[in-house]
């Protein structure tokens, strides 16, 4: 049992003088449990600060009013609820049919069946949601000790508490434990030991108590999150409302991974905090707290002692808290957690290196840390880093490092495409690969790598020679198609991840359509995704009414798919924009053209919107370039919203081209209308692929199956 300072840090309290103090300190075993006795102490302030509204929540709920929350946070949580999957419109229609309810009644109606009818496959995605869940344990002294838990909210990066990994020193010392639990049969499973690697990513804050530092990849070269899975992080409003139930997964005291399931009840919410009822212990510090649909709604952090009137904190039976009684004999009241969305604000206001700021984008759109998506954030008092001529923000509680490797990409010049050595292939082949969008923060050799290591992948499983990056031709128009979407959309300020929805933001990429073709692109994909036109839904007045009118496309193609409904939203925002307006078409086709052999055998890769592109591309190839070879994966060619607006009109066969394969996902939503069966394409062969649980797009796992590499690999091995 741990001996603990909190009744002595609680009863006589720390000044702000103090707490900068520990900040700074070297972070021992002594200093480390204070940090934690000092967010006890805060958030037991806190919860003694916000007695009014508990109570006043308390006696509505006594009342029987189930969410004791304002009208506009109830409606924003149904909507999240409906565009989640958390409750079929058909359970909704069944619910209310025949009774007059109006909106914010409805609205309960709505969370409180969420609350009452979980589907069957509320466990399995628990299951999934705990695999991301590690024990983070210290090496001190030759000894192991358990110490806290994170989770994972990317594919390198893990979240945990800042009292539980205070800077890069302490982190070093600690490692993550996945897997540390018990299997079906009850018995220990076999926990996968990962380092952490603080020296790639740290950033913390005492304040919101969080920590986020990345992980080390595995023995095979893949990232933490391909292994176990990880959390999608969102900004936006609408997780979470009073009086509704959260789900806590964690190490206790250390222990086997244990689940807190929905029997705790939100008490207050706070700018920054959360308070809820749960069963928690010591260990559970950097558990994830979630709602029903599996989401992160907090980071917990901490538990709230009972105290007597005198300020005293109290044991169990009732008498004050003794310094030697321990943490378990504390009669703790409540628990408090820090809102992920205060936490996702915290980090988009960091000045970071570009690499880093890449390993934030890594976490997702939902997250407001997509370059593409997030506002400019207010540039902080620079100091002078350790680095000659460069500088570096000062960020409270986030250590500061800079490398040569970050000041260089400070400095370097406009992001240009990379051209295959002439070497390759013989000279006489040329092997092209075609992004998609959403690539400006990469690095375009370090894109190549990855598409390359992808299909080496995939040609060895299919017995071929492999292929190196350096000759393959990565031309690269990200940059500038980035540049060309932030020039126009006006919603980087008016539409905030943490103010709207994904479909509100859809609504405004509709308004700004530059042919007005973007709602009809997503209605499409949703009909050819199998939405039905007159579901219950539309008939009983959901939809539209409660969230808005493009609420349930999006929904429907999330519901059906591993994308998340910014991705789908703004994926089919930046095809729109390329197909509607010329001058960012030329743009696009002028970058690619910088990059392309002008002579021999092409054999041309396209991903995602560089199917689109590459379909105009085939249009403008010099003469004494011979395509032999298209290759399409993940492509919306098979929406007529699409394929009648590419300069050649209409489903039609590539000019030149001698063999097309087009590979797909069923999972996939940006492949949604694949295969592409309209007999105007032509000859060409269709290949169906199961790519890997949330990574239904990525082009690396399209290229590393057999039967897309076979079809590239034979082109190239061929003899003349």
């Amino acid at each position: 049992m741990r001996t603990s300072l909190v009744g002595r840090v609680l009863a006589e309290g720390k000044g702000d003088s103090e707490s900068e103090a520990v900040d700074h300190m070297s972070v021992t075993g002594r200093s480390n449990e204070e940090l934690h006795e000092q967010a006890v102490a805060e958030a037991a302030q806190r919860y003694e600060d916000s007695t009014a509204e508990r109570e006043r929540v308390e006696g509505r709920m006594a009342a029987g009013v189930r969410f004791p929350d304002n009208p506009d946070a109830l409606a924003v949580r149904a909507e999240r609820i409906l565009d989640r999957g958390g409750l079929s419109p058909s359970a909704v229609v069944a619910d209310i049919h025949g009774e007059a309810l109006d909106l914010p009644h409805t609205n309960e109606r709505i969370i409180n069946l969420s609350n009452e009818l979980q589907a069957w496959s509320f466990l399995p995605r628990g299951v999934r949601a705990g695999a991301t869940v590690a024990r983070i344990t210290l090496r001190r002294d030759g000894r192991e000790l358990p110490h806290g838990t994170g989770f994972l909210v990317s594919p390198r990066l893990m979240m945990t508490n800042h009292h539980v990994l205070p800077d890069e020193g302490f982190a070093r010392q600690c490692f993550a434990e996945f897997n540390a639990q018990v299997t079906v049969d009850n018995v220990p499973d076999t926990a996968v030991r990962m380092e952490l690697d603080p020296g790639t990513f740290f950033a913390a804050d005492r304040r919101l108590d969080f920590a986020l530092v990345a992980v080390t990849p595995a023995q095979d070269g893949r990232p933490p999150g391909e292994i176990f899975g990880w959390n999608r992080l969102s900004v936006q409003l609408g997780k979470l409302v009073l009086g509704e139930k959260v789900n806590i997964i964690g190490h206790p005291d250390g222990r086997l991974k244990e689940i807190v399931l929905r029997d705790n009840s939100v008490l207050v919410r706070l700018d920054d905090f959360v308070h809820y009822l749960a069963d928690t212990r010591p260990g559970n510090s950097g558990s994830p707290v979630f709602n029903d649909q599996w989401e992160v709604v907090a980071l917990h952090h901490s538990g709230v002692p009972k105290k007597d009137d005198q300020g005293r904190v109290l044991r169990k039976d009732g008498q004050p808290w003794r310094q030697g009684d321990g943490d378990d004999a504390i009669d703790w009241v409540a628990n408090e957690g820090v809102r992920i969305s205060s936490i996702l604000k915290h980090l988009a206001r960091l000045d970071l290196a570009p690499g880093r700021r890449a390993l934030l984008a890594e976490m997702g759109p939902d997250s407001g840390l997509d370059q593409s998506t997030a506002a400019p954030a207010p540039q902080p008092e620079r100091i002078t880093a350790a680095v000659p001529g460069i500088t570096t923000p000062s960020v409270p509680g986030v250590p500061v490092t800079v490398t040569m490797a970050e000041s260089d990409a400070r400095t370097r010049g406009p992001k240009k495409g990379r051209p295959a050595r002439g070497t390759a292939f013989g000279g006489r082949q040329h092997l092209v690969f075609l992004h998609g969008r959403d690539q400006q923060s990469k690095e375009p050799e370090d894109l190549r790598r990855s598409w390359t290591s992808g299909l080496n992948q995939g040609l060895t499983l299919a017995a071929l020679p492999t292929v190196d990056p350096e000759d393959v031709w990565f031309p690269f128009y990200g940059t500038r198609l980035a540049d060309l979407v932030s020039g126009r959309e006006s919603t980087a300020q008016p539409v905030g991840l943490d103010e709207v929805s994904a479909a509100a933001a859809a609504e405004v990429f509709a308004a700004e359509s530059p042919t007005g073709s973007y709602e009809q692109l997503l209605y499409e994909a949703a009909t050819r995704a199998g939405m039905p036109q007159n579901g219950p839904a539309a008939t009983e007045g959901f939809g539209a009414g409660l969230v808005g009118a493009l609420h349930r496309p999006l929904s429907w193609l999330a519901a059906r798919s591993d994308l998340d409904e910014w991705t789908i939203a703004t994926f089919l925002r930046d095809v729109d924009l390329y197909l509607g307006d010329s001058s960012v078409r030329q743009a696009v086709l002028d970058s690619v053209l910088e990059t392309m052999p002008a002579t021999g055998e092409l054999v041309l890769v396209t991903h995602s919107l560089g199917t689109v592109v590459g379909m105009d591309l085939l249009t403008r190839l010099p003469d004494g370039l011979d395509p032999v070879l298209l290759v399409t994966a993940g492509s919306p060619l098979g929406l007529d919203g699409v394929n009648e607006r590419l300069l050649a009109r209409g489903p039609h066969r590539p000019p030149k081209v001698r063999d097309w394969v087009n590979v797909w996902c069923p999972t996939d939503a940006v492949a949604v209308g694949c295969p592409l069966e309209d007999e105007r394409w032509g000859k060409l062969t269709q290949l169906a692929v199961q790519n890997g649980r949330d990574r239904a797009h990525k082009i690396e796992e399209y290229l590393a199956h057999a039967g897309p590499a076979r079809e590239i690999g034979t082109v190239l091995t061929r003899t003349a």
